[in-house]
Order: structure tokens, then C-alpha cells, then sequence
């Protein structure tokens, strides 16, 4: 017998640190929204953990009688499958498609249910361009050299659901640091056009979006500019999740995400399974 929305819920919230109780914007209704995977290769149980939890919590959420959109993107562009597909001989379009149908065959076998939507970020560059060019209006976006780069001196509550101080950053991981760009811990938005990648017509010239924007354009564009619960493992709270809540509050001046919740790793001998480590499993 389900319970009912109102009965209490609490859920820790990495953005305030604490536990506290969970009310949507709307009452009854949750919008909520998980990064897919990047469709370049099978994914580990480690990456499995991450879809399990969404799927829990959604579940739980509609027990509860809540009425849930869920939204998990597919990260169908990005480095790794242009790698993928120059080490195969075919295009990033092939290796996108083969491996997000794995994907999807993967997950039904964990009993894993599909979301509502689960945007790709091909189907979206037109909006991505769009908000990279407000962003650049409103002076947090410069381009260098054919990129296009989002200044974090601009935002002024950087680095608060990390917990990070700007200048402690640099050292952090997946933080690339370019002579391109003012500030080394901007971060790219948009990434000029290399020979024999795919691209996309842009004001700034033929390119590609940035790997952040395209969840916070995804996600906005179908739960709004501000939605209740955004998830992800615990790996993504800096540089990626804490990228998102900039350039979508900047752009939209509104909160982006009430509640952020992260799932910790899936350790393999005191370590977080990782592809780059060597130590996993694949779900096939």
C-alpha cells in the first residue's frame, strides 16, 4: 500500500551538507533528472551503481505517491567516443548508437526501468549554441582562439556545493589548464572544430558543445529552469555538477536544482572502480 506525498521524507542534500526534509516545488510531483552514460563502451558495475540508485529512488519516490519525471541523458558526443571511433575505423555516430543500445539491453538485465525521457546531446546543439550566446551577452563567456570558455571569477557562488575554494581547485582533478583561457579554472562550453571530428555551425565557428553544458541545457529544457532532485555519482559534485549550477544560474538567474544527491563508488580492494584504473567489472 503506497504512502502518502506528505508523510515525511528526508534526504542529504550535498548542497547544504545535512539532512533535510524533501518538499518539491510542486506538491505530489517530483522532477528529477540523472547523468546518463557516454555511450563509448560497456559499462562497469562501478557506472551501474549510479543507474541502480536513480532507479531506487525514483521508484521509492512513486511509492511514496508521488507523481515522478525522470529524465537521464545520453551523452552521444564527447571525446571518448571520438577516440572510440577513430581506434574502430567507423564514426562517433556508430559507436554512440551500438553502445547505446548495450546500454539500455544492459540495464533492463539489472531490472532497471527506463526513464521518461532520456535526451541525447546530438539532438540539442541548436540549444546549447543558444545558451552559450546569453551566457556570452551577459559577460560570463569569452572565446579564445575558437573555444568558447565560461569565466568562474564571474560566478560568485563557485564552488559552493563542492565545498571548494577557487584557488584550491587548481590542483583538483579534471581540471585542464590551458594558456587559452584568463582564469584556469574556466571551463569550456564550446570547442572549435578539429579535422575529421564531427561538428556543429555555431557563431563562434564549426565545433562542438562542452561536455557540461550539455546536461544543464538538456535538463532545463525538460523539467525547467529550477527542478527538485539531480543525481550522479559522487565523482561528478567538482568539476561537473559544480559547472552545471553556474552556467544554468547564470544564465537563467534562478536556482538551478533544489536537492543534489550523489551516490558513492563501488570499491574494488579499497579503491573506486574505474576504467582508468583497470579494476572493473563489465556488466556484459
Amino acid at each position: 500500500m503506497p504512502v502518502s506525498a506528505e508523510s515525511s521524507l528526508h534526504v542529504y542534500n550535498t548542497f547544504t551538507r545535512s539532512k533535510e526534509p524533501f518538499e518539491p516545488l510542486e506538491a505530489g510531483k517530483v522532477r528529477m533528472y540523472n547523468c546518463g552514460p557516454t555511450v563509448y563502451d560497456y559499462f562497469h558495475i562501478g557506472n551501474a551503481r549510479n543507474f541502480v540508485c536513480a532507479d531506487v529512488i525514483r521508484r521509492h519516490l512513486e511509492y511514496r505517491g508521488y507523481q515522478v519525471t525522470f529524465v537521464q541523458n545520453i551523452t552521444d558526443i564527447e571525446d571518448k567516443i571520438i577516440n572510440k571511433a577513430k581506434a574502430e575505423g567507423v564514426t562517433a555516430k556508430e559507436i554512440a548508437e551500438k553502445y547505446t543500445k548495450i546500454f539500455f539491453e544492459s540495464a533492463a538485465a539489472l531490472g532497471v526501468r527506463r526513464a521518461d525521457h532520456h535526451p541525447k546531446a546530438t539532438e540539442y546543439v541548436d540549444k546549447m549554441v543558444a545558451l552559450v550566446k546569453g551566457l556570452e551577452e551577459k559577460g560570463y563567456a569569452y572565446t579564445s582562439d575558437g573555444d568558447v570558455y565560461f569565466r568562474v571569477l564571474a560566478f560568485k557562488d563557485y564552488g559552493r556545493l563542492s565545498g571548494r575554494k577557487l584557488d584550491d581547485m587548481l590542483s583538483g582533478a579534471r581540471v585542464e589548464i590551458s594558456q587559452k583561457k584568463e582564469h584556469p579554472g574556466d571551463f569550456v562550453l564550446w570547442k572549435a572544430a578539429k579535422e575529421g571530428e564531427p561538428s556543429w555551425p555555431s557563431p563562434w565557428g564549426d565545433g562542438r558543445p562542452g561536455w557540461h553544458l550539455e546536461c544543464s541545457v538538456m535538463s532545463m529544457d525538460l523539467l525547467g529552469d529550477t527542478f527538485d532532485i539531480h543525481m550522479g555519482g559522487a565523482d561528478l559534485t567538482f568539476p561537473h555538477h559544480e559547472n552545471e549550477i553556474a552556467q544554468s544560474e547564470a544564465a537563467t538567474g534562478k536556482p538551478f536544482v533544489r536537492y543534489w544527491m550523489h551516490n558513492g563508488f563501488l570499491n574494488v580492494d579499497g579503491e573506486k572502480m574505474s576504467k582508468s584504473l583497470g579494476n572493473f567489472f563489465t556488466i556484459n
